[in-house]
């Protein structure tokens, strides 16, 4: 009746049991792969752009200020100066008096960031001529497919001192990344920045070269130039036409004079013109001269020109010259690091790992306020970590890891909520169905912990309900038993597979139960697992098990001393007792037997009798002792000289016989009785005398002589009273 409660109790179970989308050693890492695997299908389409972009910014903004910028010096063409000159476009007079009166100080390079391609008088041959004495100096242009939209180099001014000065603007206006060169119109162009870096660089012998590593990549001194693709970092099929890099803008910190602080030395055009100017400010440095004033418009938005309060705050065109130049120059010379960004491969495993770190705290802590701290920590660290990479120049994906990261604890949030809902219905659901059920019953959790019992299971351990739920058996069970109920506990859940085990139970009473375990897992429709437990009583049964063992082992002791006697008894009525040869009842049968196989395998058969010579003189002269020990020492030799399939036997007194199967011919028997012989004869010494003693041996044979036992052991005898009359010592045929 219990056996049938229990299968219908399991199969009312599994058809309850639900099929799960999670599986269980694998749910961690099944939510961070569906959430990676979508956070990284929205990063590829361009959804992600404009925040990592922000993010970028805003590392930029948080980074340390550097060192003062000491290479390079912005002459400024602010309102002041324009108002000096009193004309836009400066006439061209009044550009060669600049740039005379910068060149008297010696800068390493000059970079006029103001187009010249018109002749602008007075002043315009002053200018032109200028140019040919100036080296270190370098113009601009603007690049364009489309020629009306082209501004040329300054006239007359060397090809090779002209760069162009094109931007790449991002979706949001700003720029990000500095183009170096562009191949137009099968032509090869530098930009302004890069030809005023390389000027610079003349010094130390820097030249760009292919990288070792890559030779798509451009070296350029201790830096790399890593070439800019469409999809690098944030950005989505972004424009990469030419060769570009993403800049690191440096942070350099100067003090103006009304105390506010730049990025750049600055003084303006007018100070020049006046001689204001320190010569320390000039000499050796990189002199750039361009537009700061508001009412030519010539700026551009960079990361530091958004601001966490306030207005955006753009940078002039020359001072983001200043930047393309500065970074270059520091990289080349000091290895400062350029912006980099990882293989797609990481980066996908980036967003994976914080993914699976999100899902993995909340199922390890179940607890969503519990875990709030721990997804604080974590937020911070993937902040933290993300910033150190990127002042060490290289750019991880900050916002799909955070949102990897938030969506998986909040998907595992919500994953909990549900299992502990179904749970709950299923501790309701379980404890209906197993109250039904007389045998003691109990359901535990994966942490070990009893939650649901039936009245028969309480019953039976003598605690209520009250006090052992939530708790496990080392709360109530001595340590060696509840280490036997955990083992077994243990290999269900990693078996998966039902177990049904004998163990020991002690309830509260202090009685000890020999009970039987049925184990079986459970999972409900949110992919709870349960281990539903089934118990019978078996004390009883292993006592009268115990019972029949005892007394079955005694009587398997009974039948062994039985067989041992029976087998004593049967020895001793086929045996000779004083020397353990076969007497002469076990020598007939054998006789009879060996017939038997002689005729049906048609085959001889020896029969040999043997009486000792002079035997009756030794006992009368040493004694019947004596005697005894000499008939012992003349059966040890009788047995020497056969085979293992030849019976020797004891008649009685002084005579024995010899059955010798399987003889091929009637002269191996008269061998034998000559080995006999030639044995018999040797000197024997009992107790200090030596003594010789001989025999005479009588032979018939089967089935030369007779066929008949009776007939060949008559035969025998006589042949052996034969060889006595005939002197002894000897053998005699019938």
């Amino acid at each position: 009746m219990n056996k049938q409660l229990d299968k219908h109790f399991v199969r009312l179970f599994l058809s309850w049991n639900l099929q799960q989308s999670l599986e269980r050693k694998y749910k961690e890492l099944v939510v961070a792969g569906i959430v990676a695997t979508c956070i990284i299908l929205l990063r590829f389409v361009g959804v992600f752009q404009s925040l990592e972009l922000a993010g970028l910014d805003q590392f930029f903004r948080l980074r340390p200020t550097e060192e003062p910028e000491e290479r390079i010096t912005i002459v400024a063409i602010d309102e002041d100066s324009l108002r000096q000159v009193g004309s836009w476009p400066i006439p061209d007079g009044v550009i060669a008096d600049l740039l005379q009166k910068v060149q008297v100080h010696q800068p390493r390079v000059i970079g006029l960031d103001i187009y010249r391609d018109l002749a602008v008088n007075p002043g315009h041959q002053e200018l032109v001529n200028l140019y040919s004495s100036m080296p270190n100096l370098i113009g601009i242009q603007l690049l364009n497919q489309n020629r009306n939209m082209r501004v040329l180099p300054p006239l007359k001014l060397n090809p090779n001192q002209v760069g162009f000065n094109n931007l790449l603007y991002d979706y949001d206006g700003k720029v990000r990344r500095n183009l170096l060169y562009l191949h137009m119109n099968d032509q090869h162009y530098e930009s302004f920045a890069l030809k005023l870096a390389l000027l610079y660089l003349q010094d130390q012998k820097i030249t760009p070269k292919k990288a070792a590593k890559n030779s798509d990549y451009v070296r350029l001194g201790k830096a790399i130039l890593t070439r800019f693709q469409s999809n690098d970092g944030g950005y989505v099929r972004a424009d990469d036409r030419g060769y570009q890099i993403l800049s690191n803008f440096p942070k350099p910190s100067c003090k103006k004079v009304a105390g506010e602080f730049c990025n750049f030395r600055q003084i303006s055009m007018s100070d020049v013109l006046d001689g204001k100017v320190p010569v320390s400010w000039i000499r050796d440095r990189i002199v750039l001269i361009g537009s700061t004033a508001p009412s030519l418009q010539d700026f551009a938005f960079i990361p530091y020109s958004s601001q966490m309060l306030g207005t955006t705050k753009p940078v002039a065109g020359i001072e983001l010259q200043a930047y393309f130049v500065s970074e270059l120059i520091s990289s080349a010379l000091t290895g400062r690091p350029l912006l980099r960004v990882w293989a797609k491969l990481w980066e996908c495993l980036w967003i994976f790992t914080w993914s699976y770190l999100g899902s993995l705290i909340i199922w390890q802590i179940k607890t969503f306020s519990k875990s709030i701290p721990s997804i604080l920590v974590s937020l911070f660290i993937l902040f933290l970590s993300s910033y150190l990479a990127f002042l060490l120049g290289w750019w991880l994906p900050l916002i799909p890891a955070t949102l990897g990261l938030s969506s998986a604890s909040i998907w595992m949030i919500i994953h909990i909520a549900y299992m502990q809902e179904e749970l709950k219905r299923s501790k309701e659901f379980l404890h209906q169905v197993i109250n039904s059920i007389p045998d003691p019953i109990f359901v535990k959790n994966e942490k070990h912990q009893w939650i649901v019992l039936n009245d028969a299971y309480c019953q039976f351990i003598g605690y209520p309900d009250s006090l052992l739920l939530e708790k496990s058996y080392y709360e109530f069970f001595p340590r060696h038993e509840a280490d036997v109920f955990r083992e077994q506990d243990d290999l269900v859940f990693l078996t998966q597979k039902p177990r049904e085990n004998e163990e020991e139970f002690t309830n509260a009473a202090g009685q000890t139960h020999l009970i039987a375990t049925k184990r079986s897992l459970h999972k409900d429709a949110a992919g709870n697992f349960f281990l539903v437990g089934v118990i019978r009583d078996i004390t009883q049964r292993k006592l009268m098990e115990e019972e029949l063992r005892r007394t079955a082992a005694e009587l398997f002791r009974s039948n062994t001393e039985l067989k041992l006697k029976e087998d004593h008894l049967r020895y001793l009525a086929y045996h000779d007792p004083l020397t353990g040869l076969s007497n002469r009842k076990f020598f007939l049968e054998q006789l009879q037997e060996s017939l038997q196989w002689s005729q049906n395998n048609n085959l001889l058969l020896g029969l040999l009798f043997i009486d000792l010579d002079g035997f009756k003189h030794i006992n009368d002269t040493l004694g019947h002792d004596m005697g005894d020990r000499l008939l012992v020492i003349v059966s040890q030799r009788l047995s020497n000289c056969l085979r293992g399939s030849d019976t020797v036997s004891r008649l009685g007194g002084d005579e024995f016989t010899v059955i010798l199967r399987a003889i091929p011919e009637v002269s191996v028997a008269a061998r034998v009785a000559e080995k006999i012989l030639a044995s018999l004869t040797e000197p024997i010494v009992l107790s200090g005398y030596t003594t010789k003693v001989s025999a005479s041996i009588g032979i018939s044979v089967y089935p030369t002589n007779s066929q008949d036992a009776e007939t060949l052991i008559k035969q025998a005898d006589s042949a052996m009273y034969r060889a006595k009359h005939l002197g002894k010592n000897r053998y005699e045929l019938t």
